[in-house]
């Protein structure tokens, strides 16, 4: 693809990312063939190709308007495209960068606004969330039926096992995962203690940075990413082998931070390391002895593999292949590689197409009558278990129990 970029970008870092994206697309049109939106609403601009055209006339300093703002909101960014893509265009970087200045330049409604500075500046905080959510659970009854139906039961977190091993690694806690499935992290504690490793949550430690920076926050977003690295290094100085992702949205961005912050002289470093220890539990648990959690009795299952976990960590076949062995049998899953709708904040503002997507994923995922949904995936989690009264879960569990 030619390209003519304007000049208040040309020159800059993310001017140059942008031209080498831009010209690696050869226009064959077979990311559309696996992008949702596009299979969904048969419009061009709905898919990668068209969501590419009009970043290069946005980078070209063209006119644009709320157009291209609306096609761009519309992006999931799933990454099935990237997957698809013959010639590797690494879409979802262009896509970063392309919000980044349609949010500059294109003046949205301001009821828009305003939703998505709230979600920057309440998604994002441990505390924040979890008071909100607290105040939810409280006065559900009230609340109107769409909001209720997204405020989940409260679960127990169980026991953490005490540090006694000399193998360590650390666990990210995160934003959102903490109020609403508490148990999961400590579920991959009693599982990893089982195997000889204490599992460690830095207590500074955030947000990955991915609400920020999905929602065309790159400023903020970073400040997230060093917080982390700060909250981590010590740790990782005294020998931490791994920094274990039980959400796999996290996981995707975390594996970025050498990327996001290759330019930032103090952290550049850093970053590059913390991405080489970044591990999803299942890349952890397979080079361990895993087989030690056969169990007897195996419910019905359906897999649902997040994006973020075979698009943007190009993770496939592992988790299939670790309850396989130990005795789990996974139902066949149409479609599986099509997002279920959640993509972090998508779900909220994007109510209708993200409606749309879970119910075509739970038809599928329901199809054979399994006695539960496993996922990798807190959003993926929330989302899914919204529609259905069948439990939705992480795969995690189905080892410690």
């Amino acid at each position: 693809m030619q390209t003519q970029l304007a000049e208040f970008i040309r020159n800059t870092a993310n001017g140059k990312v942008a031209d080498d994206i831009l010209r690696s697309c050869v226009h064959c049109g077979f990311c559309n063939a696996t992008c949702p939106t596009y299979l969904l609403l048969g419009d061009e601009n709905d898919g990668p190709r068209g969501r590419i055209y009009l970043i290069k006339q946005l980078l070209e300093g063209k006119e644009t308007g709320q157009k291209t703002l609306k096609h761009l909101d519309r992006c999931l960014t799933c990454r099935n495209c990237e997957t698809t893509c013959p010639s590797g265009v690494q879409y979802s970087r262009l896509l970063d960068i392309g919000k980044e200045v349609a949010e500059q330049q294109i003046a949205r409604p301001s009821a828009d606004a305003k939703a998505r500075k709230r979600l920057r500046n309440f998604l994002p905080y441990r505390k924040r969330f979890k008071t909100i959510l607290t105040l939810g659970r409280t006065f559900k009854f009230f609340l109107p039926k769409a909001a209720s139906k997204k405020i989940p039961k409260k679960r127990s977190i169980g026991t953490w096992p005490a540090e006694r091993y000399q193998r360590k690694m650390l666990v990210l806690a995160g934003c959102v995962q903490p109020a609403l499935s508490p148990e999961t992290n400590a579920a991959t504690a009693r599982v990893l203690n089982r195997l000889g490793i204490d599992l460690i949550e830095a207590k500074n430690a955030g947000c990955c940075g991915a609400v920020n920076q999905h929602l065309a926050a790159p400023k903020q977003a970073k400040q997230f990413m060093r917080n982390n690295i700060d909250a981590w290094w010590p740790y990782i100085e005294t020998g931490a082998e791994a920094i274990v992702m039980t959400a796999s949205g996290c996981g995707s961005m975390v594996k970025e931070y050498e990327y996001y912050l290759r330019n930032d002289p103090e952290y550049a470093f850093k970053s590059k390391k913390i991405s080489e220890l970044c591990k999803d539990v299942s890349e952890v648990l397979i080079n361990e002895r895993y087989q030690i959690f056969t169990r007897n009795d195996y419910p019905e299952i359906a897999w649902h593999p997040p994006c973020t976990l075979q698009h943007g960590q190009k993770i496939t076949g592992v988790v299939e292949r670790l309850l396989n062995d130990i005795g789990y049998k996974l139902q066949p899953i149409v479609d599986s590689h099509l997002c279920c709708g959640s993509a972090g904040t998508y779900s909220i503002l994007q109510p209708e197409l993200a409606e749309n997507l879970r119910d075509k994923k739970l038809n599928n995922l329901l199809k054979n009558d399994p006695e539960m949904i496993i996922t990798a995936n807190i959003g993926c989690q929330t989302h899914l278990q919204e529609k259905t009264k069948i439990p939705v879960q992480h795969w995690i569990h189905l080892l410690d129990q």
